[in-house]
């Protein structure tokens, strides 16, 4: 008899593409525990669930004062009689018309702009979904990964702020995360800040993109590159004082006010000073926030306060978010205030993975083991008995070699087995004592 042929292996790679990845059943179950906590919270606070599509108008996304982000779009083609009608032209642009989101930000107003008559006057949301940047994978970051964000629309004063960071902060501590420090500064105070050295308006976002790299390149490496942008040095001499002052302040922000600009907002000091006194009172020692007049985050829509949560040694950030009052009214007309705070949901899963954090599984595991002339519905019946009992149950055939298979099911996580019998009362026995014996 000809012995059947193998299947021939395929000619493309089973891996994933570069920047995404297979979570297995053990991370899964850190991920669900990990959202269950986090849902679980921000719905203590009033925060409800909303969904917005994976895909939205390139327009839009192009035009979102999304910063670099924006250039990291998955773009998707046109599809069918469109694709044909643009392929003529030789610009790939014209070719797009949607791409996968970046973030949930920019996704939210849109869903905010078509379904504000339907939405209460302040509107707290919360989601939970993947995001898409074709940017260079690393350590915590991916080109798939999933952003968790709540957002409160229709609130002008620092309430809204504090509530997000005290709404974040209590997540991250039933996640296990304690000792953390809050970042806070404030768009415009760093905008006054940055004038009052020396630099002109039309420089400012080029000075900003160098300062949010004050963590990884420190002053030294902050004060060189902005030399080499050829900044005058009386300028760049001024922002680097500062700075070294800044941080031998240690973000106590009494000291840091005195060299601050005085010409801000009326009452922006008082409002900043509100928020960390407030959010300090709740911390009760489990963590900390503090000022940081260098700290920039990305978003140009950003108006306001700015946050980030910094975590032990970690080289990033494990949260982050800020106002963006401007966003909405660009897609409404009506000028409505907005806040938001992510957590970087990525990022807290590798560290719990790293800690070896485990979840503690509520439910017992059992295995019943049949053999081919048990009657199915019976064996579903006795299976539906122990599912009733609290167990979660799983069928299988029954191996010649069952110890090896016992040792088999032990390493997959189930701590009883059952040998089905016909008629008679079904007995559970300890995977582990049995192997004992």
């Amino acid at each position: 008899m000809n012995k059947p042929e193998k299947p021939k292996l395929p000619k493309f790679s089973v891996s994933p593409p570069r920047g995404m990845r297979d979570i297995l059943p053990e991370e899964a179950r850190i991920r669900d525990f990990a959202i269950f906590k986090i849902l679980e919270t921000y719905r203590k606070y009033g925060f409800g669930r909303v969904e917005t599509p994976a895909l939205e108008n390139i327009s839009l996304l192009l035009n979102s004062e999304s910063g670099e982000n924006e250039k990291l779009i998955f773009k998707v083609l046109k599809r069918g009689e469109k694709l044909e009608l643009s392929s003529e032209t030789k610009q790939i642009d014209d070719l797009v018309d949607l791409g996968l989101r970046f973030d949930l930000t920019v996704p939210l107003v849109r869903y905010y702009a078509a379904n504000r008559h339907e939405l209460p006057k302040v509107f707290k949301s919360l989601q939970i979904g993947p995001v898409w940047r074709a940017e260079r994978p690393q350590r915590g970051r991916f080109r798939q990964f999933t952003q968790c964000d709540i957002d409160i629309i229709g609130v002008e004063s620092e309430l809204a702020e504090i509530e997000l960071l005290l709404a974040t902060s209590e997540a991250l501590n039933q996640l296990g995360f304690k000792q953390f420090v809050i970042r806070f500064n404030d768009r415009r105070i760093l905008t006054k800040w940055v004038e009052q050295c020396g630099f002109l308006p039309e420089q400012f976002d080029n000075v900003f993109i160098i300062l949010d790299k004050l963590d990884k390149i420190g002053v030294e490496g902050v004060r060189d590159e902005l030399e080499n942008h050829g900044y005058v040095k009386t300028t760049v001499a001024n922002i680097f004082e500062n700075i070294s002052g800044f941080l031998a302040a240690n973000g106590d922000f009494s000291i840091i006010k005195s060299n601050l600009p005085t010409e801000v907002e009326e009452g922006l000091y008082q409002a900043v000073e509100r928020v960390i006194h407030t959010v300090r009172s709740q911390a009760a020692g489990r963590y900390t926030i503090v000022f940081d007049p260098t700290l920039v985050r990305g978003m140009s829509y950003y108006t306001g306060p700015i946050f980030e949560v910094e975590y032990r040694d970690y080289p990033f950030s494990i949260a982050g978010g800020g106002r963006y009052d401007r966003m909405v009214g660009k897609l409404t007309g009506v000028e409505t205030p907005a806040c938001g705070f992510s957590i970087g949901f990525e990022r807290i899963i590798t560290i719990l993975r790293e800690e070896a954090f485990a979840v503690e599984t509520a439910l017992e595991r059992l295995v019943i083991l049949i053999t081919p002339q048990d009657a199915l519905a019976d064996v579903f019946a006795v299976m539906n008995d122990f599912q009733s009992r609290g167990l979660a149950t799983s069928i299988f055939y029954q191996k010649k070699k069952l110890k090896k298979q016992l040792n088999d099911l032990a390493m997959e996580g189930y701590q009883h087995f059952c040998l089905f019998k016909a008629d008679e009362p079904q007995q559970t026995v300890e995977i582990l004592e049995s192997q004992q014996e």
